[in-house]
């Protein structure tokens, strides 16, 4: 169990889903019951601090040898869900998507060939044990992809000042972002054809059907809440602004949905610059 620091690590957003106790087989059931039950649950401050400790020795860990065996907990509606932590699954997954977004020069800097050769090797060999396996957690650095925003409303917001600091957070039912993602799919088809957004929509789409269907799905800004001015953060309304660009391309009204495009790259674009200042 994860115990709580003084220390806070940005700058991550996170998409997850938390199944009911009765989505997973047995024994993995029983664990979770009782692990709900701890009186002191880690946070994703915690799950970020583990993660990264595992970058500290020579040569780095990029991938934990052990599979975690915490998850988030919620309690929707008297029923207990989880969100399980997966995080040796999710360091392969980060692990092929780093090898996409960085030259190899710099990439064999940070993490030696040995190194990612080995861990890609690992993942083979699991997916071999384990081919329908996906994460209950998605993340994002110094951003909020547009996609993960439409899953959601202006009224399922929460923006809260607490003793741990500021959380900024969306929750729905999963059959409520399933249909808003099918939704927006036929708007978007008819409007502006296919292409980078759609396909984004489309592989959260798919994702979200591997979960059981009484998930609740959650968007949680995580560490950008301390990358973005207080003041800013509480005018963030960027699923309303999202909807409100669907709205207007459904009513074939190119101008409104211009702006609405433009009040969500001005607010992120200013968000992305601190990452390069930093």
């Amino acid at each position: 169990m994860a115990l709580a620091t003084s220390v806070t690590v940005p700058y991550a957003a996170y998409l997850r889903v938390y199944e009911p106790l009765a989505a997973f087989p047995e024994p993995e059931r029983t664990h979770w019951a009782r692990y709900a039950r701890h009186d002191r649950l880690p946070g994703a401050q915690d799950e970020l601090r583990r993660s990264l400790a595992d970058l500290l020795p020579v040569p780095p860990v990029p991938v934990p040898v052990h599979e975690s065996g915490d998850a988030f907990v919620a309690v929707v509606d008297g029923v207990v869900c989880v969100c399980p932590w997966r995080t040796r699954l999710r360091g392969w997954i980060a692990l092929e998507e780093l090898a996409e977004r960085f030259p190899a020069p710099l990439l064999d800097a940070v993490l030696p060939p040995v190194v990612r050769r080995q861990a890609e090797a690992d993942f083979a060999r699991w997916l071999e044990r384990n081919p329908d396996a996906r994460p209950w957690i998605r993340s994002a650095t110094w951003h909020v992809p547009v996609r993960w925003f439409v899953l959601f409303t202006d009224e399922e917001r929460e923006y809260t000042k607490g003793e741990e600091g500021l959380l900024l957070r969306y929750r729905t039912p999963m059959v409520e972002a399933r249909r808003r993602v099918a939704r927006a799919l036929k708007v978007l088809r008819e409007a502006l054809g296919e292409g980078p957004l759609i396909d984004g929509l489309v592989d959260v789409g798919r994702w979200l059907e591997e979960f059981h269907p009484r998930s609740l799905v959650e968007l949680d800004y995580g560490g950008l809440v301390h990358a973005v001015p207080e003041e800013r953060l509480e005018d963030d309304h960027s699923a309303a602004d999202v909807a409100e660009g669907l709205a207007a391309l459904r009513d074939g009204d190119g101008e409104r949905a211009g702006l609405a495009y433009e009040r969500l790259t001005e607010r992120w674009s200013l968000v992305r610059g601190r990452q390069n200042a930093s």
